[in-house]
């Protein structure tokens, strides 16, 4: 029987995973990807498999109001497809690592405590990654959990490139630029050598646009600048956070409107970005698909600070080599990521329209003198990479005791 490793990346009302067998050298396999959706409402739980067959898509009790109840389903239906195998750890993504963590760990309740201290900085996103390493402990309790951080990517930059203007003595509490989604950024980069060599070591811009949007910039593979800043709220307008705000707009809230802060938080995470500019919806596919003007301005506002914040990104690298499109907009729409390489243009970006159409790994005409590449993410490759790396998983047995918080490999997934 084969073991396996679980990664997991739990949402508010929704708790995506993915299956992998253990490697028998470097490569992961993916055995299943799925989600658990309507967590609240209506749960439903549907999973693939390696080839795209449907494994599930089945309706849930509505006694699934939770992310805890939600691994119970999880836990139930691993066992009904892989009774007997045995999962060596689970994977996590957390949104935020803070100051103190620079690279995934293994979590411990200490760790756990602390990662419970950011949930501030990352309200829309921690709270429910730390719900789910919660749940795997109580249900799971002999297997090892690793937390991977969007933060660690970005780990590293210059001190000018982490520095927040405010006074020192408040900054010492760890008040300094993160950046996020680096699990992402983390994938394409490893990528680069084997799809697009010539960029790989060079200067690079990777935009990474979805309901979060940011952008990237690489200089020989490692990040060293990011749109987003302390928190995931900073830098592109995105579904439903507005992006770069003018901080006085925020004491007008507070000091002119009366607002609460729970209010702000809502206006700021919730009810901004392209959903507060078109009043429609936030949802990209949505709005090109609409002839109100609301929807087309939001559309607009979104290519116009892609573009405004790839040529701050391309100064701070002194040039461009290549630009990346990545995430469920930059990999999907043909229409927004030409209208981002027509405005790039001054830069030397020149679309080959048909190859965008048909959405082909290079996307720039040969004579591009910057090369432009549309890659999938693959953030749950990622994180099993880094869990199978931190308890030693490639090519074992078995986890070393001396990598694990907690004892043993139980048989969890069992008839």
């Amino acid at each position: 029987m084969d073991d396996y490793a679980l990664t997991l990346n739990a949402g508010s009302s929704s708790l995506k995973f993915c299956v992998f067998r253990r490697p028998v050298q470097e490569s992961w396999e993916i055995a299943a990807r799925g989600q658990i959706e309507g967590i609240g409402t209506s749960p439903r739980l549907s999973a693939k498999g390696t080839k795209g067959e449907i494994l599930a898509d089945n309706r849930l009790d509505a006694a699934v109001r939770d992310g805890h109840a939600a691994i119970d389903a999880l836990a139930s239906w691993l066992r009904s497809q892989w009774g007997g195998a045995r999962v060596l750890g689970v994977g996590h993504r957390v949104v935020h690592g803070g100051p103190r963590h620079e690279r995934p760990v293994i979590v411990n309740q200490k760790i756990l405590k602390e990662l419970q201290e950011l949930i501030p900085l990352a309200p829309l996103h921690q709270p429910y990654n730390l719900a789910a390493i919660e749940a795997v402990f109580e249900q799971l309790p002999d297997v090892p959990q690793v937390a991977c951080f969007d933060t660690s990517f970005h780990r590293g930059h210059a001190r000018v490139a982490e520095l927040i203007p405010l006074p020192a003595d408040i900054c010492k509490a760890g008040l300094q630029r993160y950046g996020f989604h680096g699990l992402s950024y983390e994938f394409i980069s490893s990528l680069l050598p084997e799809v697009a060599p010539e960029i790989a070591h060079g200067r690079v811009i990777v935009a990474h646009l979805g309901s979060g949007a940011s952008l990237c910039a690489l200089r020989d593979g490692k990040s060293v600048e990011s749109t987003m800043s302390f928190t995931a709220l900073d830098g592109l307008c995105m579904g439903t956070r507005p992006g770069r705000l003018d901080p006085g707009v925020v004491l007008y809230l507070f000091q002119t409107l009366g607002m609460s802060a729970k209010e702000v938080e809502a206006i700021l995470y919730r009810r901004s970005g392209l959903v507060g500019i078109s009043g429609i919806s936030n949802d990209m596919r949505d709005l090109l698909g609409r002839s109100e003007p609301e929807a087309g301005l939001a559309v607009d506002y979104f290519v116009y600070r892609v573009t405004q914040e790839i040529g701050a990104l391309a100064a701070v690298l002194g040039g461009l080599d290549g630009l990346v499109f990545t995430a469920g907009i930059g990999e999907n729409s043909a229409e927004i990521r030409s209208r981002i390489c027509e405005a790039s243009s001054w830069l030397g970006v020149e679309l080959d329209s048909e190859a965008n159409k048909n959405r082909e790994p290079r996307i720039s005409t040969p004579r591009s003198k910057v090369s432009v590449w549309v890659i999938p993410t693959n953030e749950e490759l990622m994180i099993a990479r880094h869990t199978g790396s931190l308890l030693r998983l490639t090519g074992a047995k078995r986890v070393p005791s001396s990598a694990q918080n907690r004892s043993g490999n139980a048989e969890v997934v069992r008839s």
